[in-house]
């Protein structure tokens, strides 16, 4: 006879240990939550942001603000959600609940974690508005300085994975939001225009969508409609 013996994880030779934070712990618990409630589908376009990236330094200097990237993806989420309201609902019972405000949440890489805070009413703001008010959140993630409030009320997501040289990806949608939207690296692409062989700025947008409130013909309307902003960012401004 044998005696069938196992070692927890940790007892392991050769592990080591690496305690949860708090956030990190709250994270998990919301993310695994997500994945198993919520039947998610997942779309991709992608979008030419030649223009946008070389509008960007021409607005720092006329708006006196620091346009980022993820400033015109918010802008362009939050008009796209305008037209396409039911991208913010979430399931209520029986029901769909959809807000009446339209507040982004996006990710901000923090020494103790990853952080959200939530841009609201962003389809009442303009693009200075949204960039300044990036820029104060995003310091105050990084210094753990966000309060409760400013992390609060997010009814759609944005993650950008873009800087750290990521081509493209799939989010986990996070509660309690229906959407997420997944953006990737700018990278320089040959693409035909007007039947002549140029290099052009492309990003890959990827969008995850909770299937019992969306459906695969309204959220690729939603995302070509972001899409198209992003193509012709002088709109936005």
């Amino acid at each position: 006879m044998f005696q069938e013996t196992t070692k927890s994880f940790s007892e392991e030779a050769g592990s080591s240990s690496i305690p949860l934070t708090r956030i990190q712990k709250l994270i998990g618990e919301r993310m695994l939550q997500s994945k198993q409630s919520k039947p998610c589908f997942y779309i991709e376009i992608k979008a030419d942001v030649t223009e946008l990236m070389g509008l960007r330094p021409k607005l720092r200097k006329t708006l006196g603000v620091r346009i980022t990237t993820d400033a015109f993806y918010v802008r362009a989420m939050a008009l796209a959600a305008k037209q396409y309201p039911r991208m913010l609902g979430r399931i209520d019972g029986d029901s769909i609940r959809i807000p009446d405000s339209i507040n982004v949440g996006f990710a901000v890489n923090a020494p103790q974690g990853l952080v959200v805070p939530v841009i609201k009413d962003a389809d009442k703001k303009t693009l200075a508005e949204i960039a300044e008010l990036e820029q104060t959140l995003t310091e105050k993630g990084r210094d753990n300085k966000l309060t409760l409030e400013e992390m609060e009320g997010e009814t759609i997501a944005l993650s950008n994975l873009g800087a750290y040289g990521i081509d493209s990806f799939l989010a986990i949608v996070p509660p309690p939001t229906s959407t997420v939207l997944a953006v990737g690296n700018a990278n320089r692409e040959i693409v035909p225009v007007d039947g002549k062989p140029v290099e052009r700025k492309i990003v890959s947008l990827s969008l995850a969508a909770d299937r019992r409130v969306i459906d695969e013909v309204y959220a690729a309307k939603f995302l070509n409609t972001i899409c198209e902003q992003l193509q012709n960012p002088q709109e936005m401004v």
